[in-house]
């Protein structure tokens, strides 16, 4: 009885083998099917070596089976996270092993996803979608971030420091280290990190407090500003408050003690001047 028997496949597929007619004298293996008048032979399908050695059965029945069953079908993507998941626990996984790099890529994914189907569909947030961002979310987001780098990086950490500045995003930028201070002979000039190879990924004592999460700045600041103004953070609003008199007061001062500042180191080459290039591309 024949041993390599094609089973269970549908009339109505296309034929998977076409019969072919060999001569005896091929010099390479072929697949062929045998015209014997046996019932069987019909459906067999077996190799034909060149040696004289005992005829080796190449049985075809697993591999179309699982070629053609749906059940043995499986998901190449079970080990991602899906676009739509709003669980932290990927973000929790990355932070705990002190990956921040990619806990910076989940959060913005996060991110999108919290903020509904059309960011989603879109691949990104606008600035008026951050409202529909549950608190619950994203305070748990930032607690993640909070916990994973003893207190350094958050968007409340984030927050502290905006208020610290007056919400001078040129300021803020400044202190959380998103523009990095470029080496010149006449003004100190400032230019923004645009590339992720650009920021730190370490939670050492070179990164600023409050350098990531990150958030895209491309179309303007005012994503940055709604997550910090986000009902999520209102418990950090008085402790802002508390230094924003004290930086104005500090300010004033700076000012007139350069003599105008920074648009007479611009006009007048002073040293004490800066130079800030708006290219906010990180």
């Amino acid at each position: 009885m024949a041993s390599n028997t094609l089973h269970s496949i549908p009339h109505n597929h296309h034929s998977l083998l076409k019969r072919h007619h060999h001569s005896s004298s091929s010099s390479s293996d072929t697949l062929s099917l045998p015209s014997s008048s046996s019932s069987s032979s019909s459906s067999s399908l077996f190799l034909k070596p060149t040696t004289k050695a005992k005829p080796t059965s190449l049985s075809l029945s697993t591999h179309l089976t699982f070629s053609l069953s749906p059940n043995t079908t499986t998901s190449a993507t079970t080990s991602s996270t899906p676009a739509t998941s709003t669980s932290p626990d990927v973000l929790r996984r990355h932070l705990s092993a002190a990956d921040f790099r990619q806990a910076d890529e989940e959060t913005r994914r996060l991110l999108i996803s919290l903020a509904g189907d059309a960011a989603v569909k879109r691949g990104y947030v606008f600035f008026s979608e951050v409202q529909y961002i549950p608190t619950s979310d994203l305070k748990a987001i930032d607690e993640l971030w909070r916990n994973s780098s003893g207190g350094k990086f958050g968007y409340s950490v984030q927050k502290k420091i905006f208020g610290k500045v007056s919400h001078d995003f040129t300021r803020f930028f400044i202190k959380v280290g998103w523009m990095k201070k470029l080496e010149t002979s006449e003004v100190e000039q400032y230019n923004y990190r645009a590339f992720p190879a650009e920021f730190m990924w370490e939670n050492d004592d070179d990164t600023p407090e409050g350098h990531l999460p990150l958030t895209n700045a491309l179309r303007g600041t005012q994503l940055l500003n709604s997550i910090l103004n986000h009902p999520a953070f209102d418990d950090v609003v008085e402790e802002e408050e508390d230094q924003r008199a004290e930086d104005e007061e500090e300010e004033k001062e700076k000012k007139v003690g350069d003599g105008g500042g920074l648009m007479k180191g611009l006009r007048g080459g002073d040293k004490s001047g800066r130079v800030f290039n708006p290219d906010y591309s990180f």
